[in-house]
């Protein structure tokens, strides 16, 4: 089962006065890189969100923003008046030497940073694990989001697989007619060389046959199909596949290329130019894939 990189997922849990929201959105990356938005005070959490979305995303440029909303009554606010002096004498001192009004200084140092907080805002156990619970939510949504994603593009690498296993099919016929068509034109050089020059037949058989196996291109045939199948099995499986699957379309590409040099065939070559298109979309599409 495929997972897609990119997703969304948000969640909200109330406890008490409090309600925290955490979102949590994901995009295509080759390594973890984690991004986490928090109040202030709460910083100290990040690593532990970190972990925690790292662990359950496993991969891509993930950010997540965690809001925690207050409904606690002013009864209940805690001041540190000792800042709340301190930032109203520096407004008023800075009013004065502006040579401004000093309207409203109480109320902007009031709501200064770390004047006025809610007594729950203390850092606590039970908020602590709200906020975890919350984040688990939403990675849970994200989760689902990335799935549901996953199922579109596994129907479109499916059915470029297809396509590239269609048109080895095409291969096989153009091939036989290939390798009749250089022998007969060899054979028919052998037959217009000079008579004056002794040809040792025996030795003109080996080169021939030396000449076909060099331009012969059933082991990439095979090989191929191999990956094809090995492609679809990786596709099914339940683990983070897409850099493996990253891996195996590149083999892919190798025998396409080796395919299309030994070929010697403009036929066979415009089947290779096709199959190169189908594994293009392929490995772009793969890009996405956890």
């Amino acid at each position: 089962m495929l997972k897609s990189m990119t997703g969304f997922g948000t969640a909200s849990i109330q406890k008490g006065d409090y309600e925290v929201v955490a979102e949590v959105r994901t995009l295509n990356s080759k390594f973890a890189d984690i991004t986490v938005r928090l109040p202030a005070q709460w910083s100290s959490l990040e690593l532990a969100l970190r972990k925690q979305l790292n662990d359950g995303l496993v991969r891509g440029k993930i950010s997540a923003s965690i809001e925690i909303n207050s409904n606690a009554s002013m009864n209940e606010a805690v001041f540190d008046e000792e800042l709340l002096a301190n930032y109203l004498a520096r407004f008023k001192k800075i009013a004065k030497s502006l040579n401004t009004e000093a309207n409203d200084l109480f109320a902007l140092a009031l709501h200064a940073p770390g004047v006025l907080k809610a007594a729950e805002d203390e850092f606590n156990k039970d908020l602590v694990d709200h906020v975890r619970e919350t984040v688990s939510a939403a990675i849970v949504k994200t989760n689902e989001f990335r799935v549901q994603e996953g199922k579109e593009l596994a129907g479109k690498l499916q059915d470029y697989v297809s396509s590239i296993r269609r048109l080895l099919g095409q291969i096989d016929p153009l091939d036989k007619q290939r390798i009749q068509l250089i022998e007969e034109r060899l054979r028919q050089g052998f037959k217009n060389t000079n008579s004056n020059v002794e040809v040792d037949k025996n030795r003109f058989e080996q080169e021939l046959i030396y000449y076909i196996e060099k331009l012969d291109i059933n082991e990439e045939i095979v090989r191929l199909a191999n990956h094809l199948d090995y492609f679809e099995e990786v596709m099914s499986s339940d683990e983070p596949n897409g850099k493996k699957l990253g891996f195996v379309s590149q083999e892919m590409g190798r025998e396409i290329n080796t395919i299309g040099s030994k070929a010697n065939s403009a036929a066979i070559q415009r089947i290779v130019v096709e199959m190169k298109e189908e594994l293009e979309k392929i490995k772009e599409q793969s890009l996405n894939i956890l």
